[in-house]
């Protein structure tokens, strides 16, 4: 209290109340953390209030056994989802329960069952391209063709045998890579574009051609007309043979002058295919409709973990069908207090050894020196794999070997500035009264040197939710099921389709180091000598 009271520092807390930015980061942080400290009151599987049989229950606070609702005499924790579905709440208005705002818990795993998804299956058709390729000779017959009928109007068994200008009229460039080819000379790929008489555009191709031995006997030229029909052609089916989307191409039309007619067995073909689709996986299937290829697909919405937001989660599902929202707020409490533990912790720790060194000096400070150094040395990393594997990964564990390690720069700060004060008037003065050294430390020297503490708490606090977060993403951090953003950011590199395990834990991390990286920087500038160092 003597501390906050001291003209200075509420000097300095003025100066951080005038940078907005700062003083507003710090509040909306506090508030952060504040709502993270119930979050079972916003995202729980467990209600917060029961009523049952004219009494009052507290779960979220007490633990009541199973047989206490359904009188199964089970003392195994109930399952109070399956409990309010029942036949004791559902016809008893006087029975209820009250849930969180978002009624799912950070260890949940939500069956797929009661997961509400579009239950359709959609029939899309994509036209194919027509591809066809000749073989011609030296003398320009055609030795072989391969579906080559949409393009010559021809059958491909009439074509052999006849010269190949006869049907194609090609510029003399492709001609010339021709003949390159024949003399065995090396060429890239060349491609054309000709024109049939119909007015259909298609494409001619000559692959890459490297030296040989001798010279090819034949050449292959692939034929490539674009598909017919660009537009997507959709049919929708709710359950069945219910057709929601897309009669018109059901029943048969006309797309840009190309008939779209379905015959009775590809109806038969295709709905068999559709009924399969709502209980398992199908395949796509080619169909010829009209002399136009076309490849169908069967899909559906299938819940597979993880799954993306819906109505009920709107952030998604993590790989083990757990609410992706509530393990962020989880999260979020964990790592904020994982911070502010080992903060406090470090920094306790480093006060008093610096200041030990800084006080004393001569023989003390440097033997503390050379062994601070010789601990500094030390992997962290190998020996907090070691104490893991040794006593189990746990919260204290993890807080205990970063602490073991993150007072160091706080240490030289404080022998530093204990260095530099106890050779000051006041110190001296204190002495000569005869006060005893604890008191001098505490009392004298302490507040003054505190300037540097305070400044680097908000940014060290920023380095240790960091720290956590990239520990559990490697796997050395909290154990599972723990909350935590660094293993949902360990499942997005595994399922990188899923976006949402990626993009909300990065949100919240952004946006937590944002704000204390705000915070630091305003008290920084409000601990900062200079503006006082001269008049204005």
């Amino acid at each position: 209290m003597r501390l906050l009271k001291n003209p200075i520092a509420q000097k300095r807390f003025l100066r951080f109340k005038e940078m907005k930015r700062a003083y507003y980061s710090f509040w909306l942080l506090l508030f952060i953390y504040c709502i993270s400290l119930f979050s079972e009151c916003i995202c729980y599987n467990v209600p917060l209030f029961v009523r049952y049989n004219g009494q009052s229950y507290f779960p979220l606070i007490w633990y009541y056994p199973d047989n206490q609702f359904t009188g199964s005499g089970k003392k195994t924790r109930p399952d109070y989802k399956s409990i309010q579905q029942s036949a004791a709440f559902k016809n008893n208005p006087e029975n209820w329960m009250i849930f969180p705002i978002h009624p799912f818990g950070p260890n949940e795993s939500i069956s797929p069952e009661n997961i509400k998804i579009d239950n359709k299956v959609y029939l899309n058709f994509t036209c194919q391209p027509v591809l066809g390729h000749i073989r011609i000779t030296q003398t320009g017959h055609i030795k072989s063709a391969y579906n080559m009928q949409a393009f010559t109007n021809t059958k491909d068994r009439k074509l052999k045998g006849q010269l190949l200008e006869n049907h194609f009229s090609l510029p003399k460039n492709f001609i010339t890579a021709i003949k390159k080819r024949f003399n065995n000379e090396s060429c890239p790929r060349e491609s054309i574009q000709l024109k049939s008489a119909d007015g259909n555009i298609f494409t001619v191709s000559l692959s890459t051609y490297s030296r040989r031995a001798r010279s090819p006997g034949r050449l292959r030229l692939v034929f490539r007309k674009e598909a017919a029909i660009s537009q997507p052609i959709q049919i929708v089916f709710l359950s069945g043979e219910k057709i929601v989307q897309g009669h018109s191409f059901w029943s048969g039309t006309t797309i840009k002058g190309i008939h779209f007619i379905l015959t009775d067995s590809q109806k038969k073909q295709l709905l068999h295919g559709v009924t399969l689709r709502f209980q398992s996986i199908v395949e796509p299937v080619q169909m010829k409709i009209n002399d136009i290829s076309y490849k169908i697909h069967f899909e559906k919405e299938d819940v597979r973990f993880p799954f993306g937001p819906v109505a009920q989660h709107p952030l998604g599902l993590d790989s083990a069908g757990r609410d992706v929202l509530s393990r962020i707020v989880h999260g979020l409490r964990i790592s904020m207090t994982f911070g502010m533990l080992l903060v406090f912790g470090s920094m306790s720790l480093g006060i008093v050894l610096g200041a030990i060194q800084g006080y004393y000096g001569g023989w003390i400070d440097l033997l503390g020196q050379r062994l601070t150094e010789i601990w500094n040395a030390l992997p962290f990393l190998y020996i907090m794999i070691l104490m893991g594997a040794v006593f189990g990964r746990s919260f204290f564990l993890l807080l205990i070997c970063y602490g073991m390690f993150n007072w160091i720069g706080i240490s030289y700060y404080m022998r530093a500035e204990f260095l530099r004060l106890r050779h000051l008037s006041f110190v001296e003065a204190a002495q000569c009264l005869g006060l005893p050294t604890w008191k001098i430390l505490l009392n004298h020297i302490l507040p003054n040197a505190l300037t540097p503490i305070i400044t680097f708490a908000p940014f060290s606090l920023v380095g240790a939710i960091g720290s956590l977060a990239a520990l559990d993403y490697l796997g050395f951090g909290l154990p599972p099921p723990t909350p935590s953003w660094g293993e949902l950011f360990a499942q997005a590199q595994s399922f990188r389709w899923a976006w949402w395990l990626i993009l909300y834990p990065f949100l919240a991390l952004f946006v937590v180091m944002l704000l204390g990286v705000f915070v630091g920087e305003g008290v920084r500038n409000a601990y900062d000598p200079k503006p006082y160092s001269r008049l204005q």
